[in-house]
């Protein structure tokens, strides 16, 4: 197939890249920032067979989405504004990209007739708890999914990946430029660092992690499915067989850095909860769902293996830049 994938820039995208192309599909990257990863280009097409197109366009731009869909055998659906707490204040862009542009896409491929694969949250639950804007529209673009599939023939299935982690992820301040604060950089930058890791609240919400290369996977594996045999009945949770609390994460990092560096764990320091989370949540997939398509956790990356290979990616690709500018 060739595959449209908006939000083609992003962290997921890049490993979903890499996966499509490995399996025999060609892949036009559709993101507002035009561009593709050095690494990813080398990692998925070192022989320069042009397997990659780049498309300039947003999704809140009917016109452009509809000329994406034109020119594809199908599309996973990744762009999105990000951020649970970030959302908070300023509601509107995420309201817009997340909901609007998701019809834009449902629509366009309802009148292509495209299987589409549609990125949901692992959290879709909180939004009967007060939470932020993101998972409130992406809630709320699932429920357009399924309007699609139930009255205009859609083939909308949806893949809810828990946190997403692994080499390449963005990095927010005061490590990096990204906006949006993720729980596995965030761990690893301070450890490697040697500064303490900050866990909001007391650590025991069960916050499960999943590695990058496997969420590819599903979503991959998950177009090919909707391709041949319609949508999924249900979503479909991309996560671990065994879930971890967000202390037993940061307790990992610590050890893992330690061990790979030489030096004392570093410590763990406590904040207030952040708006938009909820104290003793649980974020956890529901893993059964994988055999709609075939795939079972029983084969992810664990959790302490996939640690080890984030640390060695950041160490490697990341911390030499970091001292340089400090």
């Amino acid at each position: 197939m060739r595959v449209g994938i908006t939000g083609g820039a992003g962290f997921i995208a890049g490993h979903i890249i890499e996966d499509l192309i490995a399996r025999g599909h060609s892949v036009i990257v559709f993101d507002h920032l035009g561009r593709v990863d050095r690494e990813i280009i080398a990692n998925a097409d070192p022989e320069g067979r042009d397997y990659i197109t780049r498309m300039l366009g947003t999704v809140t731009d009917e016109r452009a989405v509809f000329e994406l869909a034109a020119h594809v055998d199908g599309i996973i659906h990744l762009a999105a504004v990000l951020g649970t707490q970030e959302t908070i204040q300023c509601p509107k862009p995420s309201a817009e990209t997340n909901i609007l542009g998701s019809l834009n896409v449902f629509e366009a491929a309802s009148h292509y007739q495209l299987p589409v694969v549609y990125a949901g949250v692992g959290n879709h639950w909180m939004r009967n708890h007060g939470t932020g804007s993101y998972t409130i529209s992406k809630t709320a673009a699932e429920d357009f999914a399924r309007m699609h599939n139930a009255y205009r023939d859609g083939r909308i299935t949806i893949v809810r990946p828990v946190n997403a982690y692994g080499p390449r992820q963005s990095v927010a301040a005061p490590y990096g430029t990204s906006k949006v604060r993720k729980i596995m950089p965030a761990f690893i930058c301070r450890a490697l660092t040697g500064a303490p890791i900050e866990v909001y609240g007391d650590g025991t919400q069960v916050s499960d992690c999943v590695y990058v290369t496997d969420v590819a996977r599903t979503f991959t594996t998950a177009l090919e499915q909707t391709a041949e045999h319609g949508p999924t009945k249900t979503p479909v949770d991309c996560g671990p067989i065994k879930s971890a609390t967000v202390l037993d994460v940061a307790r990992l990092v610590a050890g893992i850095v330690s061990v790979k560096t030489g030096r004392a764990p570093v410590k763990i320091e406590h904040l207030p909860m952040r708006p938009g989370e909820v104290p003793n949540a649980v974020v956890k997939a529901d893993t059964r769902t994988l055999e709609q398509i075939g795939l079972s956790a029983e084969n992810f990356v664990d959790l302490e293996t996939g640690i080890s290979h984030t640390v060695d990616w950041f160490t490697t690709h990341w911390l030499p830049s970091y001292q340089t500018a400090a």
